[in-house]
């Protein structure tokens, strides 16, 4: 009898529990409805024409560069920071791995006047640069560093994840077979963690794209030069031009749903 009982309710299919399913639903419209009234708004009949002018252009042209300059300092500076983490015991680990989470939870702006206290002309290190002519505040060049320091914790995060997981047999071979450490590193390493660097590559060059607040303190807005494109945004907005900024929005919106849907799987599973 218990036996036919548990073979009966097997074939019962478990019944979706209504008040959770209730609950995300309305979380999931949380996130929809912003989305979708961008896209409802939108002038889609003047949209091209909106993305076509000079203005545009060079604001989605400024984006690109300071976010690929800003990708490629997280590279240099952060695939060995990631190794480090992962692979060296050293005293005040756990400190540099909360300062490198830091500017994921620190408030953008505040992200950019910690900047200016360091590299201002005033700051601890800007002092000195100014004197030997580096100049950072208010430039593209701080543009690049504030959102290298804003998007790189999520390259070194998905790096140390990967080379703390990756198959350190493979490594020691080559070792064993007289292989250099470098090139240990560059011919087994590397290509273990390539599918995850490529996903933090991907994730820290579209959090650059689009951060605001830590570069618009530090780099500032000067007129007269081109903005990047988020700050073209607030202008246009500003300026009630509502249509432009609609367009512009939704290409930035593009943007980061792209990628997202693009790395969801890679990033989850380093979760």
């Amino acid at each position: 009898m218990p036996r036919r009982a548990s073979q009966a309710s097997e074939g019962v299919p478990d019944r979706v529990p209504l008040v959770p399913v209730a609950v995300a639903a309305i979380g999931a419209l949380l996130f929809a409805l912003p989305l979708a009234g961008l896209a409802w708004r939108a002038p889609w009949a003047s949209a091209w024409s909106e993305l076509n002018t000079s203005a545009a252009r060079d604001a989605l042209r400024l984006s690109l560069i300071t976010s690929v300059s800003a990708t490629v300092v997280a590279l240099l500076l952060g695939v060995p920071l990631a190794w480090v983490q992962a692979r060296i015991d050293y005293p005040g680990k756990r400190l540099i791995r909360a300062l490198t989470t830091l500017p994921m939870v620190l408030p953008p702006v505040v992200g950019g006047v910690a900047l200016l206290l360091a590299l201002g002309r005033r700051g601890i290190v800007g002092t000195q640069l100014d004197r030997v002519g580096v100049h950072l505040p208010f430039s593209t060049a701080g543009a690049v560093v504030a959102e290298a320091f804003v998007a790189m914790p999520f390259l070194v995060l998905t790096l140390e994840a990967a080379f703390r997981s990756s198959d350190r047999r493979l490594e020691d071979a080559a070792r064993t077979l007289g292989a250099r450490p470098f090139t240990v590193f560059r011919t087994v390493t590397l290509p273990l963690v390539l599918p995850s660097l490529v996903a933090g590559t991907v994730l820290c060059w579209a959090r650059a794209l689009g951060e605001f607040g830590a570069t618009i303190t530090f780099a500032g807005n000067l007129q007269g030069t081109p903005q990047p494109l988020w700050l073209f945004v607030y202008i246009v907005l500003e300026a009630s031009n509502s249509e432009a900024a609609f367009v512009l929005s939704l290409v930035l919106l593009a943007v980061s749903l792209l990628v997202l849907v693009g790395v969801r799987d890679r990033w989850l599973a380093l979760g």
